[in-house]
């Protein structure tokens, strides 16, 4: 993780989860108000986006490819309660795509809203 900036420790145990055989375990990480949105790009304008409260997280984990993806976090921080991740993924060690994630954190430390974007057009690298 170069130039982290400050713990990002929550989104880095969610993208180790995602990243596992077994990526339901976030679901054990957000609170009881969670609300998400994941803008998922496959490039040159193919995309989805993914909204919810927990069943909208459920959904996008079902139709996820599990344990085919590697979260690299390269640069983060942490902010008033907010994390802050920018990464790439990697899929057979090759690059597929760039990543922001946008956590904010309940006094328990649980993810209570979360905010992502993905896109294969551009890279940080």
């Amino acid at each position: 993780m170069t130039g982290k900036t400050t713990s990002t420790e929550v989104l880095e145990t969610w993208f180790a989860y995602m990243d596992s055989a077994d990526p339901d375990r976030v679901l054990g990480m957000i609170s009881d108000d969670f609300e998400i949105s994941i803008l998922f790009s496959k490039g040159q304008g193919d995309s989805a986006e993914f909204v919810g409260d927990r069943e909208g997280l459920v959904r996008y984990l079902a139709q996820r490819e599990k344990s085919t993806l590697v979260h690299h976090i390269e640069a983060g921080a942490c902010v008033n309660g907010t994390e802050l991740v920018l990464g790439k993924t990697t899929r057979g060690g090759e690059f597929e795509a760039s990543f922001n994630a946008s956590a904010q954190l309940d006094a328990e430390g649980k993810v209570r809203r979360m905010l992502m974007a993905r896109s294969p057009e551009i890279s940080f690298s």
